[in-house]
């Protein structure tokens, strides 16, 4: 079992956090409900005679059902990897030119993204998201509130944001989006003429620069028609520094999608989404968007 899980993610095992992420999982279900660690203690009170690892209710049941459950996901990833990317020949893989990446027709579509908003900061902004008219779209709504809390840290509120979950797959590996054959992010969307945000979110694995964020502001003309945004790459900057970093593509990484709110106007909102793609477009060959500056070189 060990030496599937270092085949499966060999990388992984070259930090003690990562270690202790794959063993949990692992352990889980066989632990059932049950804790490795002792709970809280209230000052004062008298600290637990009994080990905590004798509260353990080992469930080989639960463990061995984990198990059968990982090792057909592994089953299947490995054959759709030795077939090509996604289970598909290579061939079409590279003649493909769209993709569909989310689409909204039911509640387990929706379950696939979280939504956030200023209240936990404090604030006093309302979002949510459920599905559109005949099941066809997502419906993210609510109300943007620009009332900062009164903390005495907080300076600025009013946002609400809905973001993709991230991936995993056997084991609880991380999985990384491939978009290395399109150059465009591909949106149907219906808005109500207010600005959006759209977030793709890093986490580099050989990078100093954790959490950087491209963004692309997408702006809804409102109405009762639907608009087909198409989003270069180059179009994105990022904006997690308060600079542009040229030939940066969000392409490669790791990253998770957004849509965020924050006009500093009080009121309701809404926004529906039909489906998220991407796109090859042929006739797009801008690599970057924005003026870059040579660095000073020593002589």
């Amino acid at each position: 079992m060990a030496l599937a899980v270092m085949l499966l993610n060999g990388s992984s095992f070259h930090s003690g956090c990562c270690r202790h992420k794959v063993l949990l999982s692992l352990l889980g279900p066989l632990l059932g409900n049950s804790k490795l660690y002792s709970s809280y203690r209230r000052p004062g009170a008298e600290p637990e005679k009994k080990p905590s690892w004798q509260n353990a209710d080992f469930s080989f049941k639960k463990g061995i059902d984990h198990l059968k459950t990982q090792l057909s996901l592994l089953k299947k990833e490995t054959q759709d990897y030795l077939k090509g990317p996604r289970g598909h020949p290579v061939s079409q893989h590279l003649l493909e030119q769209t993709k569909v990446l989310w689409q909204f027709r039911s509640q387990e579509d929706l379950n696939k993204w979280v939504i956030s908003s200023d209240v936990e900061i404090g604030g006093k902004s309302k979002v949510y998201i459920k599905l559109g008219r005949n099941n066809q779209a997502a419906l993210l709504y609510g109300t943007l509130n620009t009332e900062v809390p009164r903390d005495g840290e907080t300076k600025y509120s009013g946002y609400c944001s809905m973001r993709s979950r991230p991936v995993v797959g056997s084991f609880n590996r991380k999985k990384y989006y491939d978009w290395s054959n399109f150059n465009s992010l591909y949106l149907r969307v219906r808005g109500d003429g207010r600005p959006w945000m759209v977030n793709i979110y890093t986490d580099p694995y050989f990078s100093h620069q954790k959490d950087d964020l491209y963004s692309y502001f997408m702006f809804t003309r409102g109405g009762p028609y639907w608009e087909e945004i198409k989003i270069p790459f180059s179009k994105f900057f990022l904006s997690s520094r308060g600079r542009v970093q040229d030939n940066q593509h969000p392409v490669w990484l790791d990253k998770t999608l957004g849509f965020s709110i924050g006009d500093k106007v009080d009121g309701p909102f809404q926004l529906e989404i039909d489906f998220i793609g991407l796109l090859n477009d042929r006739a797009h060959r801008e690599e970057f968007a924005y003026e870059t500056y040579d660095k000073n070189t020593p002589v």
